[in-house]
């Protein structure tokens, strides 16, 4: 018997306050077969949630499309507000090869599960990452520039010189929904990691400063995103990150330069959290560089044989 093949999923919807909705949307996960919830994270903020799951592809699929069904129905775009960037109440699906499976399969995948969730609902679809239509699309920020709001005002103007290049590859009207705006779906090498370094300030303008220092375009690392932001629940501001590859861009590297820069500001690093889940290898590199060791393979660590 082959290999079962494992595809990892983390989609974000747009609903991050109300628990009764979140936990309707999330409910299509609970006793599927061939599919496990790792976690569902909802930032109220950002009034958005962010769900990872694993599972074999066929399942994995019918209950993404399942989710974003109960997000169309639950969620009103007309309505939402949050400081999270987003075109619609199901935002993204993007999909990621986690074992035994092939980059190629995940993209045929998400071909799949766009064309299906535009069959059975009639909402657009955009197609990013490695099955963008465009070179401008392989961003999503490129894809959701102007929001929901922005988007839709200029979809309803054929006329508008970018319309052509930004509207949806599956779409009615070449429109956005009014209720559920537009859905991302995506597949690619490797999925982000969410990073936040805590410091001893409650000056926003210092971590705002610090994120332009580490961020890829204002001179940065190439694979990092970064803002500075307040979280209203806690003491101090944070340098917020997305990290897209910390194999060649590892956590260490990321972490030091903000200390570095808060020094010069006289501030202190107070923590740091990794929001979600985590690949080991990406935990190891930072304990080899922190313990200076030699040779430390992945196989040590007794936990990865019970992954068997």
């Amino acid at each position: 018997m082959g290999k079962k093949k494992h595809i990892l999923a983390v989609p974000n919807f747009s609903e991050g306050r109300r628990k009764e909705v979140i936990e309707e949307i999330v409910s299509v996960f609970k006793d599927k077969e061939g599919v496990k919830l790792v976690s569902v994270e909802p930032e109220y903020d950002f009034n958005r949630t962010v769900v990872t799951a694993i599972g074999e592809p066929e399942p994995l699929k019918e209950v993404l499309i399942a989710m974003a069904g109960k997000a169309y129905e639950l969620i009103d775009m007309r309505e939402q507000k949050g400081t999270h960037p987003r075109i619609g109440a199901q935002d993204t699906i993007p999909i990621f090869p986690l074992r035994n499976i092939t980059l190629e399969e995940c993209v045929e995948l998400a071909e799949e599960i766009g064309k299906e969730l535009f069959e059975k609902y009639q909402v657009p679809v955009f197609f990013s990452g490695q099955n963008a239509r465009t070179e401008e699309k392989r961003s999503i920020s490129y894809i959701r520039q102007g929001q929901y709001e922005g988007l839709k005002a200029l979809l309803e103007d054929p006329s508008h010189p970018d319309y052509e290049k930004r509207k949806p590859d599956l779409s009615v009207d070449g429109k956005l929904s009014e209720k559920a705006g537009a859905t991302i779906v995506s597949a690619d090498v490797e999925g982000l990691t969410a990073y936040n370094v805590f410091l001893g300030t409650e000056d926003l303008s210092i971590a705002k400063r610090i994120a332009k220092a580490v961020r890829g375009p204002s001179g940065g690392f190439s694979t990092v995103r970064a803002v500075g932001i307040k979280f209203p629940e806690r003491d101090g501001v944070v340098v917020s990150m997305n990290m897209f590859d910390c194999a060649n861009t590892p956590l260490y590297r990321v972490f030091e330069l903000v200390k570095q820069e808060a020094k010069r500001y006289g501030v202190q690093v107070i923590g740091s959290e990794i929001v979600g889940p985590v690949k080991l290898e990406y935990l190891l590199n930072n304990l080899e560089y922190y313990l200076g060791l030699e040779g430390l393979r992945q196989e040590q660590i007794l936990e990865s044989h019970l992954m068997e």
